[in-house]
């Protein structure tokens, strides 16, 4: 009968061990943190069921078995918590290598253990019924303590220097593991005397108080890990502060940041970015921006209230913004250049083609002067073309320098081509318009009309062309242009500014432009858009 009462303890403290391990299994974390309180938690079954073993064991041979289950719990659960402790605290990667050797530990005392016959240094003396320990059982025991204890120390010290007090999760974690060290010592040292060990009894404490941490306050919970680590990894700085201005976390981004390394409170912190920055924060602001060195930092506080909407912490968030201010400085510059590039292209396109007119016209001038008996009315003509042309370019000029259009005729591709064919003088150009021009085309009404009148500009300033022929075709699906002239031609054509405009305006429409050209047979050039809505 008075084994039966330690019996229902030790099974009691059995089935709170396993109930733990049972509620993590099913929680389904996969991770190295839980894995290890698994392992944690097994060792301390194994504690169990040899206290539970020994209680019914009779025979040296039973009782050897018993304390060799036990001790290999006992050998395992030092080392695994120094390194559950390790890696709930997320110490650093040099301290978590020296952890991958811990194991090796609880190998060395399971084998001194288990060769003791040889040896008698663990136990001095084992009998039946009564053990003697030696000095290698208390040289491990003190080695377990220290490993405890050092755990217990890295929870402690972490929290307290990166959050500036201790979670409840881990205050109960602690206890989960100081609560039997106490017990084991009481033991040891005589001061409790009891007729089984009490040191793995009280690991059903810990288990209860485990079960706490994991029901109420979200020990090994994915989501808490998920989110602490993101936050504690994101490549912003994030700072809390408490009701009263004290800094209570802030994550490794913060700790990268020179200017804030010893910032502790509110009134510390403004008045670090105030030296580093040389820029005032007032007391109460909601977001500024910062220029330190050549980094540009954006920052942003928010306020953190409970459900009475009283307010119990403020939120600091610190961002490089330094990329944004090189991207705004690239996009200007760009900017820039794409409107020189479009001043040069306009400049090239409507200048170039009126003073092509204009010199067309002249030379048909100097030609009429020329004769016996001048056409005074040609001449006359001719004047008044060059007059129109030459305030049309200064219009079309002042429209470009200050991105303007003059888009009176812009009403459609017709007229649009019609206002380019109206201006030529030099030589005889045909318009032929096949199909009916609907809304559908205006989409490409300005590149219709630069393109024409680029390219009947090149007819007249390089093929001497004597007549340039344009056939504007509106189809079901697409608008086609060719226009051809009876120029000189070419052996090679190379794609200039005149050429190469035609071509962007033209694939930017979602179009194709061929060009096209032999020696003595004029230069072709066939445009090809297509409808953007095209009706089926």
């Amino acid at each position: 009968m008075s084994g039966i009462v330690p019996a229902v303890l030790l099974i009691i403290g059995l089935c709170g061990m396993m109930g733990s391990v049972i509620w993590i299994i099913h929680r389904g974390n996969n991770n190295r943190l839980t894995r290890l309180f698994i392992s944690c938690q097994f060792s301390i079954v194994l504690w169990l069921i040899s206290e539970l073993l020994i209680l019914f064991s009779v025979t040296k041979q039973q009782y050897w078995i018993s304390y060799c289950i036990g001790n290999v719990g006992i050998s395992c659960f030092a080392p695994l918590w120094l390194m559950l402790s390790s890696a709930y605290t997320e110490s650093g990667r040099r301290v978590q290598r020296l952890m991958n050797f811990l194991p090796l530990l609880a190998v060395a005392a399971v084998t001194v253990v288990l060769t003791n016959p040889l040896h008698h240094l663990y136990y001095a003396v084992f009998e039946a019924g009564h053990v003697t320990y030696g000095p290698l059982f208390y040289a491990f025991q003190v080695l377990y303590y220290v490993l405890i204890l050092t755990g217990i120390t890295i929870i402690c010290f972490k929290h307290t220097r990166d959050s500036a007090m201790i979670s409840k999760q881990s205050v109960l974690l602690i206890l989960s593991a100081a609560i039997p060290l106490a017990i084991n010592t009481l033991t040891l040292t005589g001061i409790l005397r009891a007729t089984i060990a009490l040191t793995p009894l009280f690991f059903g404490v810990s288990s209860l108080l485990i079960l706490i941490a994991l029901g109420r306050y979200g020990l090994l919970n994915i989501n808490s890990i998920a989110i602490r680590d993101t936050i504690s990894n994101i490549d912003s700085g994030v700072m809390i502060f408490d009701i009263s201005g004290m800094l209570t976390y802030r994550n490794k981004y913060i700790g990268g940041l020179p200017f804030l390394s010893d910032v502790q409170t509110m009134p510390q912190f403004l008045e670090a970015l105030h030296t580093a920055a040389g820029k005032e924060l007032p007391k109460g602001f909601s977001s500024a921006e910062v220029q330190i060195g050549n980094e540009f930092y954006s920052i942003r506080r928010s306020l953190c209230t409970n459900q009475n909407g009283s307010k119990v912490a403020s939120i600091v968030t610190i961002s490089n913004v330094t990329e944004y201010h090189e991207l705004a400085a690239a996009e200007k510059k760009l900017s820039l250049e794409q409107e020189r590039n479009r001043i040069a292209q306009e400049m090239h396109d409507s200048a170039g083609h009126t003073f092509t007119m204009i010199s067309s016209l002249a030379r048909m001038m100097k030609y009429e002067t020329g004769q016996d008996t001048p056409d005074m009315q040609k001449l006359a003509e001719n004047i008044s073309a060059i007059d129109g042309l030459s305030r049309s370019g200064v219009t079309q000029l002042r429209c470009t320098i200050n991105n303007l259009r003059d888009d009176e005729f812009m009403t459609s591709v017709t007229r649009a081509v019609q206002t380019v064919v109206s201006a030529v003088r030099a030589v005889k150009v045909d318009l032929c318009i096949q199909g009916t021009e609907d809304e559908r085309f205006s989409f490409c009404i300005r590149g219709m009309y630069d393109n024409c009148r680029e390219t009947i500009t090149n007819a007249l300033r390089y093929a001497e062309a004597e007549s340039i022929s344009i056939i504007l075709k509106f189809l079901a699906d697409r608008i086609e242009m060719y226009i051809l002239d009876d120029g000189r031609g070419c052996d090679n054509i190379t794609e200039q500014n005149g050429l190469r405009g035609i071509r962007e305006r033209t694939e930017a429409l979602g179009g194709t432009v061929r060009f096209s050209s032999a020696p003595g047979e004029g230069f072709q050039t066939v445009i090809r858009i297509p409808v953007k809505e095209a009706e089926t």
